[in-house]
């Protein structure tokens, strides 16, 4: 069974920092691209990061490029689970929005519709 699992969202101060995890399992999601896209209220869900299967390659949307840090761990592959991690510094409030994971069997796509599974979200607000 595919799944993918945020967390570590919350609220924090202009300048801060948070990471995100994403945890994917299921056999065919170890081999995939995954991604962080995000979803302010009354905007479109919008690419932020994403990482190549074997963590080798990243691109990043130019809003965050230098503030954040897309990583994967791939080291519980065996059990068919790799884990995405979302590194993001100085914060700002534009940052505020719901951050999701998901997981693609193509190579670095930016867009949400070349995208199979998503996870259910987890909230990031940074107040000013």
């Amino acid at each position: 069974q595919v799944r993918l699992v945020e967390s570590g969202g919350g609220l924090v101060q202009a300048g801060g920092s948070l990471r995100l995890s994403c945890l994917a399992s299921g056999r065919t999601l170890t081999s995939h691209a995954i991604a962080w896209f995000r979803q302010a209220p009354g905007k479109e869900r919008e690419f932020v990061a994403v990482v190549s299967w074997d963590g080798g390659s990243t691109t990043y949307a130019n809003s965050v490029e230098g503030r954040f840090t897309i990583s994967r761990d791939n080291s519980d592959r065996d059990n068919a689970k790799t884990t995405v991690y979302l590194q993001m510094n100085h914060l700002e409030p534009t940052d505020t929005a719901a951050y999701y994971c998901a997981a693609s069997d193509l190579t670095l796509p930016v867009k949400a519709f070349q995208y199979s599974y998503w996870g259910q979200g987890t909230q990031v607000t940074v107040s000013s």
